[in-house]
C-alpha cells in the first residue's frame, strides 16, 4: 500500500478504540479528519 499524501483521501480502516468498540474512517466521510500515531506510546523505554 503507498503512503497517502497531504489532503488526499486515504482508503478506509478499522480501528479498535479504548472501549473495545470500533470505527471505520469511510465513517467520517465529508468531516476533515486528523490522523495521528504515536509509535512508542504502549512500548517500553
Amino acid at each position: 500500500m503507498s503512503v497517502p499524501t497531504e489532503k488526499s483521501v486515504a482508503p478506509n480502516f478499522t480501528a479498535m478504540l479504548d472501549d473495545g468498540s470500533t470505527l471505520e474512517l469511510k465513517s467520517l466521510r465529508g468531516n476533515p479528519v486528523v490522523l495521528f500515531f504515536y509509535p512508542k506510546d504502549d512500548t517500553p523505554g
